[in-house]
């Protein structure tokens, strides 16, 4: 579950952009791509995350919807919610009725639906890959590759709308074989949030156990 989680949970952190050595068209999409998401106050997505393992013949689905500002974050995803004030992570459990509560760590968490959009700026090589149309709109393919050779992930493939510059898909290739490929459904710019959005709250959740990991 903590390995699931990693893969959802949210980071985002604003770091200097990589080296020269990168490729300047991918980069110059990457930047405009991460400009636009980073000019928005929150957003909200629902997306659809595809598990694929070729060798053990595995194809799973799940969807989930997030709402992000900032390092704050609020997830559902398959049976649980996970919320996260920057600082504290909640991780309720349905079918327990149960909550985990831990410190807020962004080194521990991997490719998330948020982190996306900055990913490239520390860590990664990027390589613009082509041009391509998908569902009848134009969008450019951009792989990235971990600079540290021990990271479980060893590209990770961003597909861009050229018009729009909004991430149309992703997809994470891991080293056991597994390959995520997380899909955007619908998303929405600038949702209402406030302070109640990404804390959470006992009194909403009638005879939830509370477990404190910190």
């Amino acid at each position: 579950m903590k390995k699931f989680l990693a893969l959802l949970a949210l980071s985002a952190s604003f770091i200097q952009a990589a080296s020269a050595q990168q490729d300047p068209k991918a980069g110059k999409i990457l930047d405009d791509m991460s400009a636009k998401y980073q000019a928005m106050k929150a957003f909200r997505a629902n997306f659809t995350q595809t598990l694929e393992n070729d060798k053990a013949k595995v194809k799973e689905n799940i969807t989930g919807d997030i709402i992000v500002s900032g390092p704050k974050f609020r997830l559902k995803v398959n049976g649980q919610e996970v919320i996260n004030n920057g600082q504290t992570m909640w991780t309720y459990l349905k079918s327990e009725n149960e909550v985990n509560i831990s410190d807020y760590d962004p080194d521990d968490q991997e490719v998330s639906p948020s982190q996306i959009f900055t990913l490239y700026k520390k860590g990664y090589k990027y390589t613009y890959v082509q041009e391509a149309k998908e569902g009848g709109q134009a969008i450019d393919i951009i792989d990235l590759s971990p600079e540290d050779r021990s990271n479980a992930v060893y590209k990770v493939r961003i597909k861009v709308g050229k018009a729009d510059k909004s991430v149309k898909s992703w997809q994470m290739f891991k080293k056991n074989g597994n390959r995520y490929t997380y899909t955007i459904k619908q998303f929405q710019p600038n949702p209402p949030v406030d302070a109640t959005t990404f804390n959470f709250d006992k009194s909403k959740y009638k005879g939830v156990k509370v477990v404190d990991l910190r």
